[in-house]
């Protein structure tokens, strides 16, 4: 890569920018509340690009994501909050202040001790989180989120001593649903929204995820390639369906099952 080329590439994307806001009747009109979606949309694209190994969209997507970074900070610059400059010198700023291990004479003895740095820098920072979990953000997924949260408790050593010490907590979880759900069935109740039966799963799929962390697995990573193989073998179970003149909700499941078989040595 030409350095010199790359500062000339990103020159030309800002002037571009430039005349998209001042030209284009679309463009004229975003808002950073109109972009917010959109990012999020794009966000996911990256990600299925990054699961499916797909280089030539990872690239593309990237390109999106660059766009809407340009975009967000023009309309800063219009509105005169902040600009390009002010986003990218904050960020190297950020990246040498919680590096003292590289722009500094401070010194690590490995991965876990850089995150442990980290999260103690970051709560120095004059605008820094209040709390260690504040900073995972409100709106993201579920699974994304309990990751983030174990993952932060971890940095300041709130963690198991030994890994496989999960594995209790897993079984004593699943002890307390399987618990809950005989009590609500005995009682006549389904569970649902807000009942302890769904509490009780949620802390047994906080448990799994502790897990997945544990082993370094990223819990919505694993869960994607599992949707993604089911939806495919299902897909196959549908098509032999078709082939043979079938209706999926007339064939008993052992029928079924067969086919899935088949789907699965595939």
């Amino acid at each position: 890569m030409s350095r010199e080329r790359a500062v000339k590439s990103f020159e030309k994307l800002l002037d571009i920018m430039d005349r998209l806001r001042a030209e284009c009747p679309w463009d004229k009109e975003q808002t950073t509340e109109s972009l917010r979606p959109l990012t999020i949309e794009e966000t996911y694209e990256l990600s299925d690009a990054i699961l499916a190994g797909d280089t030539l969209n990872i690239s593309k997507e990237l390109g999106d994501m660059l766009l809407h970074i340009v975009f967000y900070a023009k309309i800063g610059e219009e509105e005169g909050n902040f600009d390009i400059e002010n986003v990218i010198e904050g960020l190297c700023e950020k990246l040498i202040y919680r590096h003292p291990h590289v722009f500094s004479e401070r010194e690590v003895s490995g991965t876990k001790e850089v995150i442990q740095n980290w999260e103690s820098l970051k709560s120095k920072e004059k605008n820094g989180n209040k709390s260690l979990l504040s900073g995972v953000p409100a709106s993201l997924p579920a699974l994304i989120k309990a990751y983030r949260i174990q993952d932060k408790a971890r940095a300041v050593g709130f963690d198991w001593e030994e890994r496989s010490q999960v594995w209790n907590k897993v079984r004593e979880e699943i002890t307390e649903f399987e618990n809950e759900v005989e009590i609500s069935q005995s009682q006549g109740a389904e569970g649902g929204y807000g009942g302890r039966s769904e509490e009780e799963f949620g802390d047994l799929l906080f448990s799994l995820v502790n897990a997945a962390r544990l082993y370094n697995i990223n819990p919505d990573t694993a869960l994607e390639m599992t949707n993604k193989k089911f939806i495919k073998r299902f897909s196959y179970l549908e098509q032999q369906a078709k082939l043979q003149g079938r209706i999926l909700k007339e064939m008993t499941l052992e029928e079924m099952d067969a086919i899935w078989e088949e789907a699965k040595k595939l």
